[in-house]
């Protein structure tokens, strides 16, 4: 009996599609050799270099955000180098596996489900590494098992202060879009992004933010192949562009993202994000009772925007999830990896605003009452006092500066 009308998709990703982009991926396909393409094509790139913050040239791949690991690995490294894989969750270990099985040699440096990437751990381990024999360290942004937010530029301090001169790679998949993220201004040297989160649209894209040092580290590397190579898409064709046939559809929809992120204004997007989380982690403390539900994350400066992980006792993950999907049409993503059935994951970004967290929250806490789940009440009006401060706040200035892509001057774009 409540469950009417478009189900609510409050999961870490894939998120809903605005109706912009859903017009956009029912236009016609075209000529993809010249053309209208070739344009969508630049100002897709365009739009990518604005939100990477970098004036380097980014990539599009047709592929989720393992291939775009695998394409980060593929093009700077060779059989038998080393990576380090910063634990803080599920992604970058994940990562690693990838790494393996493609000839590398991988280490975890071990880490909390809760906590931020240690960085001074970060920083002895490297300081012990005299012989150069770490190539890569692998980390996430944000990762959406544990809704833990590294801190990128600490982390990129770690190896500055070590001396070490392994390439940073970043996997910003649940951040870019969500969470400032400054790649030239943190000297990170391959991010790795994807399409079906805060960006708003379908899986099946995957975009690389490249710094001059990844660059040269590519001309030396020895598991480049001729779909993921760099160099082979740096010609002046755009076929090469997307290493043979485009993703046409997934183009014009991720163009039409990209306007709706230029209109709202990139700053305003993250403040939005901001917000949203704020209200989402009051709701989550209001509701905090010993033996019930409490954040995973407890430290302000370590919480994700683009997630919260709300942890219940072991078991009723799932028949709180189902309930919400079966009777409100309201869909949360259940704990996965070390707090699978333990925790409830509540996604929070990309076309989401205040009316949806809202309702999806109010969801939640009847649907914990409904299957005896230990909470504290009023976790609705926490969250909407939070909200409540932030609508007297003037509006953020919209204005975001747009950044050239300086392969442009090289006759690419």
């Amino acid at each position: 009996m409540l469950k009417s009308g478009t189900e609510l998709l409050m999961i870490p990703g894939p998120t809903t599609l605005p109706g912009a982009v859903v017009q956009a991926l029912s236009r016609p396909a075209t000529d993809i050799y010249h053309g209208p393409l070739h344009d969508v094509s630049l100002d897709c790139l365009q739009g990518l270099s604005e939100l990477f913050g970098t004036s380097e040239r980014p990539y599009i791949f047709t592929a989720n955000g393992h291939g775009g690991w695998e394409a980060a690995l593929c093009n700077t490294l060779s059989r038998g180098d080393r990576v380090l894989a910063l634990e803080s969750g599920l992604f970058a270990p994940h990562w690693a596996e990838t790494a393996q099985k493609l000839g590398l040699s991988i280490e975890i440096l071990p880490g909390s489900w809760r906590r931020a990437v240690d960085c001074e751990a970060l920083k002895d381990r490297l300081r012990a590494d005299t012989n150069g024999s770490i190539r890569a360290i692998l980390t996430t942004q944000v990762d959406t098992a544990t809704g833990v937010l590294n801190d990128i530029p600490a982390i990129r301090g770690a190896l500055d202060s070590a001396g070490h001169d392994g390439l940073l790679m970043v996997d910003c998949i649940a951040s870019l879009g969500a969470t400032n993220f400054q790649f030239d201004a943190w000297k990170v040297d391959v991010a790795v992004a994807a399409s079906q989160k805060a960006l708003m649209s379908p899986p099946g894209l995957a975009f690389h933010a490249v710094s001059p040092k990844a660059r040269k580290a590519h001309l030396m590397a020895g598991l480049r192949t001729s779909y993921w190579d760099w160099s082979l898409r740096d010609r002046a064709d755009h076929y090469f562009w997307h290493s043979g046939t485009p993703p046409v559809s997934l183009l014009f929809g991720f163009q039409a993202a990209i306007r709706l992120i230029r209109e709202e204004g990139l700053t305003t997007v993250i403040a939005r994000h901001a917000a949203l989380a704020k209200a989402a982690r009051a709701a989550v403390d209001r509701w905090s009772l010993t033996g019930g539900v409490e954040l995973n994350v407890l430290t302000p400066s370590e919480q994700a925007t683009a997630v919260t992980v709300m942890r219940v006792p072991d078991g009723t993950a799932r028949p709180l999830v189902d309930y919400c999907k079966q009777t409100f049409g309201v869909l949360f993503g259940e704990g996965i990896g070390a707090l699978e059935g333990m925790a409830v994951r509540i996604g929070h970004m990309g076309h989401v605003g205040a009316p949806q967290l809202i309702g999806a929250l109010g969801c939640l806490e009847l649907g914990m009452r409904a299957i005896g789940v230990a909470y504290r009440p009023s976790g609705i009006e926490a969250a909407l006092v939070e909200l409540e401060g932030l609508s007297r706040q003037k509006p953020h200035p919209a204005a975001v500066p747009i950044v050239e892509i300086a392969t442009q001057k090289r006759g690419v774009l």
